[in-house]
Order: structure tokens, then sequence, then C-alpha cells
């Protein structure tokens, strides 16, 4: 019988060695999602096909480096900025410069194409937002209002808007139309990175240096909710098609959000770096990052990535009701009306000065001799950029790209027995689990000491290790099936005294703590807590505490961290949940601290509350790394646990 092979949800497509000098901009062809661009510090433009090794065609004219890209919805033109604020565009059909657009007096930090006509905008460093008319060669506004490098820019889906971010920490939407600003959004403490327009929505989203993915809505002009408290910088979001949910790109990450309310629905590592740019084909993303004067590829199976649930897919917060999110795509938000021809240039029109305007009969000639496009594949380019010129009965397929199967078959298994427990949906897991592992056995067994005990569910219908045939006389035959009275009630009564000594007891240990709490505080009543050996006390304490991040010290840290090494390892949910919440407390409030203080050089002098202080910052550092085996063994796992986990590890990176 064959056995089913596990396939990675994340991996590495490609590395081409892109150009022959340090590489500063790529981008990716939305349409297709495998038309690849990249941009070098020798001013050239490279074109490449996803997972192909060799160039298609390089764009030569800039004779500054090529600092931002953008390609068309179709993938027929693609336009650069230089860093001299020079902007080319060039038809890829064609294979020749259509346009230079000169105007902008620095680099060009952002460009985008209009949905709909030959548009393009343009943001520099100087500040400064061009409208640009592709067919007349021409400038045809210039918004003004931002007092920093404008980073990115985005149309809205029906052609009628343009979102900017900047690093002036702001967001301002632009009316086409009326050629004015309409909104600024304020909110963001550091520069602003990305912005995109929801698909459908009037729903605007960005993301920041200060760590924060915010979403606007473009109706009420108020911010809907903000993602706070990432590892690292935002530096690319896309919205799934349908908009169902945002991607974002993190330095080695990629995190699934929903907004209504704010959660993350999945963490998926990958080892690709600062990622650039993001695409989807096929149900699968693609992403590129580039280091010096390579630029490498990397996939992301979407289908094995929740994008949706009435569950969230990351970590439950404790103190925050779970409310299933509201489905996109309602009536909730008013929708995009697109036009069924091409937009209209706005009706104020900036009258160019001198500098900006130009005559196309002497600049196009002299463009055309600076400028040229090197096809380096010709069976490649015609395949890709001239399909008219072939009679083809059928049209190329665009397959999706096969996932490879995972390194390490042995600790694929090992990965996938816990994730039994928690994702009982994984049929991978029942079909490579033994039998002794499936079937559940006495508890007093002794062979299965070393395997991880089934999780318990936090929201169950029935009470745990009860079952209603226990409190059943057994029937000997089908006739005997009518029970008396008494006899079921004796039944019934079964084992209700052990419940409620265990009760009383619990409530006693909750008394005890809450009696040390009243008249100390919060360190002492944990101590008495531990103390009492019960982790359903602790799990409790800790429930009250994740609720106030002030009450948070370092002593108690080292009091909860050997705690928190026992829940995370613990079968049942509630408790799994409670110690990622306050792991994750403790890893962003006091990790930097602890780190700092032990890379610190020694005192001169004695200095009693430092050496105090650099006892406890080692004996947290010592327990943070014995719990980081556990979440590295954990982070395997598949549904919310795994992504809990893996969003755990990316903190504890700097561990390592």
């Amino acid at each position: 019988m064959a056995v089913a092979v596990t396939t990675k949800t994340a991996w590495k497509l490609q590395e081409i060695m892109a150009h022959s000098s340090n590489v500063s901009s790529v981008v990716l062809g939305k349409g297709s999602g495998r038309m690849l661009a990249t941009g070098g510090d020798d001013c050239r433009v490279n074109i490449w096909s996803v997972s192909k090794p060799n160039c298609i065609m390089s764009l030569t004219g800039h004779t500054t480096p090529i600092e931002s890209l953008q390609v068309n919805p179709n993938e027929k033109l693609i336009v650069a900025g230089s860093r001299s604020g020079s902007i080319r565009v060039w038809d890829l059909e064609a294979a020749k410069v259509l346009r230079t657009l000169p105007g902008h007096k620095a680099n060009i930090c952002s460009l985008h194409f209009h949905p709909f006509g030959s548009f393009v905008a343009s943001g520099s460093l100087d500040t400064n937002i061009k409208l640009w008319d592709v067919r007349r060669k021409g400038c045809i506004f210039t918004f003004k209002g931002h007092t920093e490098a404008v980073r990115c820019l985005r149309f809205s889906p029906d052609g009628k808007w343009v979102a900017s971010a900047a690093d002036d920490h702001t967001v301002k939407l632009w009316d086409l139309t009326a050629g004015k600003l309409m909104f600024e959004f304020t909110g963001h403490t550091g520069p602003v990175n990305v912005v995109e327009f929801h698909p459908n929505e009037y729903l605007l989203a960005s993301g920041s240096s200060d760590r924060t993915v915010r979403f606007w809505d473009l109706e009420k002009f108020q911010v809907v909710s903000c993602i706070e408290e990432e590892a690292t910088p935002v530096r690319c979001v896309l919205f799934n098609p349908d908009g169902c949910c945002l991607y974002s790109g993190f330095q080695d990450s990629l995190r699934v959000y929903g907004w209504e309310p704010e959660r993350c629905f999945d963490v998926v590592l990958v080892n690709w770096g600062k990622v650039a740019d993001l695409s989807i084909s096929n149900n699968q993303l693609i992403g590129v990052s580039f280091a010096q004067s390579t630029v490498s590829s990397f996939v992301v199976d979407l289908s094995r990535v929740p994008k949706s649930d009435s569950v969230p897919q990351g970590l439950i917060r404790d103190d925050q009701p779970l409310v299933p999110p509201t489905p996109t795509g309602s009536s909730l938000r008013r929708i995009y009306d697109r036009p069924s021809t091409s937009c209209s240039k706005p009706q104020r029109v900036k009258h160019n000065s001198e500098s900006e305007r130009h005559s196309p009969s002497s600049e196009d000639d002299r463009d055309e001799k600076e400028s040229k496009a090197e096809i380096q594949n010709q069976e490649d380019y015609k395949e890709i950029f001239q399909p008219k010129n072939a009679i083809c009965r059928t049209p190329p397929r665009n397959e999706p790209f096969p996932a490879p199967p995972e390194d390490e078959p042995g600790t694929a298994k090992e990965a996938v027995k816990p994730s039994q427990a928690v994702d009982v949906q994984t049929s991978l897991a029942k079909q490579e689990l033994p039998d002794p592992v499936q079937r559940p056995m006495n508890a007093s067994s002794t062979s299965l000491s070393r395997t991880e005990p089934s999780v318990i569910p936090a929201a169950r219908n029935e009470p745990i290790g009860l079952k209603a045939s226990d409190f059943l006389p057994a029937v000997k035959n089908q006739s005997q099936t009518e029970l008396v009275d008494e006899e079921a009630m004796s039944q019934i009564r079964k084992g209700h005294e052990t419940m409620c000594v265990v009760l009383t007891s619990r409530h006693k240990n909750l008394d005890a703590v809450r009696a040390v709490w009243s008249t100390s505080d919060i360190k002492n009543s944990l101590d008495s807590a531990v103390a009492i050996n019960d982790l359903s006390v602790v799990v409790d304490l800790l429930n009250i505490v994740n609720q106030k991040a002030s009450l948070w010290k370092l002593d108690l840290c080292t009091i909860v961290l050997p705690q928190i090494e026992k829940l995370l390892q613990s079968k049942y949910e509630s408790y799994v949940q409670t110690g990622c919440t306050s792991l994750k407390l403790i890893l962003q409030r006091f990790l930097p601290l602890i780190t700092d203080i032990l890379a610190a050089p020694p005192s001169v002098g004695v200095d009693i509350s430092r050496e105090e202080r650099l006892h406890k910052c080692k004996l947290c550092y010592k327990q943070l790394k014995n719990i980081s085996n556990v979440v590295k063994n954990k982070s395997g796992l598949s549904g919310r646990h795994g992504s809990a986990f893996r969003e755990l590890l990316l903190l504890m990176a700097v561990l390592d």
C-alpha cells in the first residue's frame, strides 16, 4: 500500500544571479504571478520567468541605478524609476522603450499603473506624487502634501483614487477626478512601507516599520482595526483575490490576518529574509527577496494555510471574547463600482511648467537610440510576450509549482504525531501513526509513557473522562432493557462524591491564593499557587494576570517560566493557550531587557541591585532556553496551536 508523502507548505523555488552588481529593486507581475522584473545598480532592468534560470530580456537606457519597478496589469508594459528621478516605460511586446518621463528631482521610490487607463503614478524622495499619461507623455497632475519620501502608491480598484504611504508616518488618499487630497490617515508611529486596497470593499490596509498593520474604512475614514506587537517591520502586504484575508510579509515569515475583529489566522515560516514583493497564482503565493546580486523566489501552498475560520488560527487571547469573523464581501461596507471603459483623465489638469513640457518628436528618437531591449532568450520571449504571433490550438497552461517532499521523513512523522491530537482532520497522521497510538489504552499502562497524550479541547459538550455508559448497568441481553429507578440513580451518583472532593479542594486552594493576594502582592500569591502544586490554580491565576500586562515584573518571570514549560506540554488545550499567552507577554516585555543586561559589560565596584537583576536575568534566560526546545518541537503542529508556537519561535529567535 502506497504511503502518502508529506509535502512542504513553503519552499524555496530558485535563486538566480540577477545582475552584475547589487540588485536594488524587484517586482512580480500580478496578472500571472510568473513574470519577475529586477533592477540593479548596473542601471539595467532584467525580465525573468519565475522558476526559469535564464534572463529573457534586458532593458537599458537609465544612467543611474534603478530604484523602483512596476508591471502593468496585463504584463505588457513595465515602468522603471531611477535614482536621478527619471522614469522610463517599456513596451515588452514591441521590445522597445515607449516613453521617458522626466520631472522628479530625486530618487523614484514608488510606482503604480492605473488599473484601466494608460496612466502611471510615481512617488519620489522629493515628497511629490505625479500622475503621468503614458500615451501623451506628460505629467497630468502633481500632488503635494507629504513631508518625506513617498514609499508606496496604489490605485483603487475602480481607478478613482490613489493611496500613498510615506516616511512621514501618514497614509493619504487622493481623489483623481477632483485632483485633491481626500483624507489623511494618521496613527502609525513609524515610516509607512506599504499600502493596499481591498479588491472589493472600501477598505485600505497599511503596513509600517512600527511593526503594525492597520485597516482603514474608506467610507467613514476611520481605523477599523490595528494588529500590533509584531517582531519585525511590515515589508509587503497583499489581499487574497476574494478579499477573505490579508497576507503580510515579514522577515522570514508570512502572516495571515483578519480585521473584523483583528486576528492572526496563521504564521508560516519562510526563509526568504527581507521579502520584497508578493503575488498569487494557482492558489500559491509567490514571494521574492534579494541580497547583493542574487534574487530568490519562494512558494507558499495556500491550500494548506487557513484563511478564515470561526476559530482563529493564531494565539487565543484570554482577555477577549471569541467572536466569529464577519464574512467579507457582505453588505458591511460599500463595494467598488468598476467602469466598463478606461478611466477619464482628472478634470483639474495641471498646466505643466516648461521643464515638464516636451516635444515628442526629437526626444522619442533620442530615447530609442539611448534605450535598448536586449532579448537574451528568444524562445522564452516569443512564448511569453508574443504568443499572438504563433498558432496554438490549446493555450499554454499555467500549472502550479509542484511542492517538494519534506526533507526528513522521520522528522516529518514525529511532527505529525502531536498534530493528530490538535487537528483530528489530519488524515496523514491517521495513516502513519501505529495502532497503539490511535487506540486509547488504559491510563495505568506504561507502554505509552513517552507518547504525548491526546489534547483535551477547551470547548466540549461532555465532561472529561466521563462516559454516559459508565453510569448505566450493562445490559446482559436485549430483553433486560428496563431499569429500576433506584438502580439508575445509584449509577448516576457513582463518582459524585469524588468529584465534589476535587472541586472543594480546588475552591479551597483558590481561596488561599486570593487571601495571600489581598494581604500581600502578586508575587507572593503566585508563590503560594506554585507551592500548592496544582496547575489548574496556576492557570486560573495567569488568566487574570495576562489581562493586565503592567502586573508583570522580572521577579514574576522567574516564578512563572517553569510553570509555563509544564503548561505548554499539557494535554489540556486551555492550559496550552494560557501558557502561550503568558510566554508571548514575557518575550515582548522582558526578552530585550534580559539580552541587553546579559550583554552589558561588568560594572565597576559593588552594585547590589544590579547583581540581583543580573542573577534574575540569567535565571530567566536559562529557563527560556529550556522552553525554546519545547516550542521548536511543537512548531510543526497544524492548526491554531502550530500557529501559536511558530509565532513564539520567531520571538525566541534571538536566543539562538
